[in-house]
């Protein structure tokens, strides 16, 4: 239609015919009634002999005898000479036999819609051709940081274990899946953490779990879920700290992984969610550890007491699942929590299936001093909850997979 190398202005011109006319006749009445009117150095025909503007381009359609359309003339002139010729264009009264009405409707520039394009292209191209290269400090620091850390990753035992730097110095000491997982603890500065590497626990994890504080620490998937389970038939655990559902250790944020750490549980509030009787469990750890026995160690005996019922928090701020299970244990109470374990409503431990239907969407878990039976459980389910802590579970025949359940005990 016209040339983007040489052409400035598009002259845009609507027509209309009182009778039905075709292209050539358009054509011709516009070379036909201009000639001569603007002179020799305007003429249309020389003008397009030189290449100044372009061809004429003539889009009609007839409808009940009428005929409308457009015309579009490119134009390489300056802008006074083009809104004169467009001007001259519509003294056009006649098309072929049919009288005829012409009006300029716009003329375009040509540069303008380039640059237009131009800048939407720029834009698009600052923003996703550009390879990232803003400067984040922290992040630097991190990287630098890690090669240290990476460094720092050692073994223990004859198998080889990975485990943080501080593990055989320390009092506590984290259980993770592999060494991806030691890594990424590393990576926040908790430096006390060892891998077993499958459910297959080594020796020297087991022996480490009878001299200290001990809490697992594995992935929220069914892969978490058999290695705690065999981790509880060989090992002397303290605490169990539950990632969130389908995320691995390795992946979590720093923030998510402190916020696990701190709402870690007693293991006896999970022991009997992995054994469905005392009988699958070794004989040493079938019996609470909150009674210690008569040979054991100080050490030891430190670590098992039965924590004191903790005062109610009356500065508002968030407690640990932990701390809101001993709150509400032996006050008939219930508590529906949100994501970061703030209480979301709390009520009578025997009101709580009126308040389910109606409970706040952002509930996510529950806490009551009563037992659960599996209509109860069933409906916690159907509400979304992920957990569920009570004083016990009776009559529970099928367990959901998508929610935890966490037994206070006495």
């Amino acid at each position: 239609m016209y040339s983007p190398d040489t052409t400035k202005y598009l002259i845009h011109i609507s027509v209309t015919a009182e009778g039905v006319v075709e292209k050539p006749d358009v054509v011709g009445a516009i070379f036909g009634q201009t000639e001569g009117l603007l002179g020799e150095d305007l003429d249309l025909r020389d003008l397009q002999r030189t290449g100044r503007v372009g061809r004429i381009d003539v889009q009609i359609t007839s409808k009940k005898g009428e005929t409308k359309g457009e015309i579009m003339i490119s134009s390489s002139l300056d802008r006074a000479e083009t809104a004169i010729l467009a001007a001259s264009l519509e003294t056009i009264d006649r098309v072929g036999p049919c009288v005829a009405h012409v009006s300029v409707e716009s003329i375009e520039d040509i540069r303008v819609s380039k640059r237009k394009k131009i800048v939407e292209r720029a834009k698009e191209i600052l923003i996703e051709r550009f390879e990232d290269g803003t400067i984040d400090s922290d992040e630097l620091l991190d990287d630098v940081r890690q090669t240290l850390r990476i460094e720092k990753i050692g073994s223990i035992g004859e198998e080889r274990s990975p485990a943080g730097p501080n593990v055989l110095e320390s009092d506590a000491i984290i259980i993770v899946e592999g060494r991806a997982d030691v890594l990424n603890l590393l990576r926040y500065g908790i430096k006390n953490a060892v891998a077993v590497e499958g459910t297959n626990i080594p020796k020297s994890v087991v022996e480490l779990c009878e001299k200290k504080t001990t809490t697992a620490f594995f992935d929220g998937d069914r892969g978490g879920e058999l290695i705690l389970r065999e981790l509880l038939q060989v090992a002397d655990i303290d605490f169990v700290a539950f990632s969130p559902k389908g995320k691995s250790v390795e992946d979590m944020t720093r923030k998510e992984v402190i916020k696990t750490l701190r709402n870690k549980v007693p293991v006896e509030y999970v022991r009997d969610q992995y054994f469905e009787t005392s009988t699958e469990l070794p004989a040493d750890l079938r019996f609470s550890r909150a009674v210690p026995d008569a040979d054991e160690s100080p050490e030891r005996k430190g670590r098992h007491h039965t924590p004191a019922k903790r005062p109610r928090d009356s500065s508002g701020g968030p407690l640990s699942l932990r701390e809101h299970i001993e709150d509400v244990k032996g006050q008939s109470l219930a508590r529906f929590l949100n994501d970061d374990l703030t209480v979301v409503k709390e009520l009578r431990s025997d009101e709580v299936e009126k308040a389910i239907e109606t409970i706040d969407t952002s509930a996510t878990g529950l806490v009551l001093d009563r037992p659960v039976d599996q209509k109860l459980l069933d409906r916690l389910v159907q509400k979304g909850m992920s957990y569920v802590a009570a004083r016990d579970f009776k009559g529970i025949i099928k367990r959901p997979l998508t929610i935890r359940l966490l037994k206070m005990g006495s």
